[in-house]
């Protein structure tokens, strides 16, 4: 963006050859947006109020002596702006989103509609407990089928996100070994595999954390981490399916010689998506895992805003989880098990992670998709995810290098890496290249155990025609890069901005605006 003697005028130097750039900056309807700070100033106001009595302020003193320093905007220009910036987003709505770990799956209508039923989206985490019966009855009834899906003794609904999850079941293996009196045990495996949250999270909780590698076929090097196992080792942390889109077949030789051991054993279950209603991680011994409900079962996903991760336990770490519960009684009422009945109903529980009971409206939404599913649905869910993640895998192993596609068939997510691009060539233009065809890229050099990886998780929500559509644009990149196109070094050509300088943005991030000086006025 730039300022000058004529006025805002917007750089463009990504008009890519295609025709002249415009006197506004749009490309027919990709409108071109300021800073709202641009289109108002702190000198004007979009609303105008009477003068105030400022003789008797009610502030304590604290009234603001300073301008705020917000531009003042008409509502007309306020719902333009945010309108113009959300038509600049990509959205599973808009079409397939092949971000990988993070099954972007579309959101059925169905569950908006009974989460914003009266009683559900209006509820108050402090209503007395029996005006909310209906609510806590979503959760309780959603408990129960997390524990049935997962084979699992107990249920902490109360996280608000995976990693928050994590740190759940982590504190609960920490309170059981303090109750064992094994508090000197302070290492918690993690293998290569593993998502990178994992490590962070023992970490905060006051772990060490290191590292088991990984075997050539992308899984977990079980004979490493065996002879790694010893009396300081609390446990071990393992995503399944892992990062690579692959099974970890030896689960149950891991977590048997993990238990063995005297440690537990933590799956980070993000990826659950992949074997729900096919496999039961209570089957498996893990001890604790969380499930990502945005991911799993359909609640909205990213952006910062309300999330869900319940914690599912074994028998061995159900009563060390975190308060409050749902408990249903003979006659159906329902109660929360609280922090005042702490002493005598659950003497082991590490305590409280959140204020409040957890994120109302992902239980319900959650809750929706499983009803409507059904027991049967939910395993078709799996299977077709499996099968479109292959899908894609086979459909282009022959253009980009598949460096597990030896190992066998894959599990939600195919990984790809730039190994035999061109020289010149990489991860990096394979996703600016796909943006010109009207997709938001794939997860990029992630998982670190993979060189340029790329990584295409497709979910069980995309048919075949839109399977095709997304295979064809990333075949027709990659050709391009293998055929040296030059125009993909510059690539996007035909979004808002071209290639940005994304390092220097992250490590030297611009977060407050100063007004430039015009070009009149400096030459003064």
């Amino acid at each position: 963006m730039s300022i000058n003697q004529s006025g805002w005028r917007p750089e463009r130097p990504n008009a890519g050859g295609q025709g002249t750039p415009t006197h506004t900056g749009n490309k027919a309807l990709m409108l071109e947006e300021r800073l709202i700070f641009e289109i108002g100033t702190d000198r004007t106001t979009g609303v105008d109020f009477a003068a105030g009595d400022v003789a008797h302020d009610r502030l304590g003193g604290l009234t603001r002596k300073n301008p705020i320093g917000l531009p003042g905007l008409s509502e007309p220009e306020t719902v333009r702006h945010y309108t113009r910036l959300s038509r600049q987003n990509y959205a599973i709505d808009l079409g397939l989103f092949p971000l990988g770990s993070c099954t972007m799956k579309h959101n059925p209508r169905l569950n908006e509609r009974i989460a914003r039923l009266p009683g559900f989206a209006d509820v108050h985490p402090l209503q007395p407990v029996e005006t909310v019966q209906g609510a806590l009855g979503v959760i309780n009834e959603l408990a129960f089928w997390l524990i049935d899906l997962t084979g699992m003794h107990g249920v902490a609904m109360s996280p608000k996100a995976g990693a928050h999850g994590e740190l759940c079941g982590i504190l609960a293996i920490k309170a059981a070994l303090k109750k064992r009196g094994e508090g000197h045990r302070k290492v918690i495996l993690v293998p290569e595999s593993a998502h990178g949250t994992n490590p962070a999270t023992a970490a905060f909780a006051g772990f060490t954390v290191e590292d088991i590698p990984a075997t050539k076929d992308g899984r977990v090097d079980t004979e490493a981490l065996e002879r790694r196992l010893g009396p300081d080792v609390a446990g071990v942390m393992i995503t399944n399916p892992n990062t690579c889109g692959l099974f970890e077949r030896d689960m149950k030789k891991i977590s048997d010689a993990v238990h063995a051991a005297g440690g537990y054993v933590y799956c980070d279950g993000a990826n659950f998506n992949a074997i729900v209603g096919r496999v039961r991680p209570g089957d498996l011994g893990i001890d604790a895992m969380h499930i990502n409900l945005h991911k799993t079962f359909s609640t909205p996903h990213g952006g910062g805003g309300p999330g869900s991760g319940p914690v599912v336990f074994s028998e061995a770490l159900s009563p060390f989880g975190p308060l409050p519960f749902t408990e249903r009684h003979a006659d159906g009422h329902i109660t929360l098990v609280e922090e005042e009945t702490f002493a005598d109903r659950h003497p082991d529980s590490f305590g409280r992670m959140t204020a409040f009971h957890g994120q109302m409206g992902m239980f319900t939404r959650a809750l929706t998709y499983i009803l409507s599913h059904g027991a049967d649905g939910l395993r078709q869910v799996a299977e077709d995810a499996v099968l479109n993640a292959n899908y894609v895998l086979r459909s282009l192993e022959d253009v980009l290098d598949a460096p597990f596609g030896h190992a066998g068939p894959c599990m939600h997510e195919a990984l790809f890496s730039d190994d035999g691009l061109p020289e010149g060539f990489s991860t990096i233009d394979i996703a600016k290249g796909l943006i010109d065809e009207g997709y938001h890229p794939m997860t990029v050099y992630f998982p670190l155990v993979v060189h340029g990886a790329m990584l295409v998780e497709p979910t069980e929500t995309e048919s075949k025609a839109a399977l095709d559509q997304f295979i064809g644009a990333l075949r027709s990149v990659a050709e391009r890069a293998k055929a040296g196109d030059a125009g993909l070094k510059s690539a996007p050509h035909f979004a808002p901005r071209s290639r940005l300088d994304e390092t220097g943005a992250a490590r030297k991030p611009v977060l407050v605006w100063k007004e430039p000086v015009l070009v009149a006025e400096a030459a003064e």
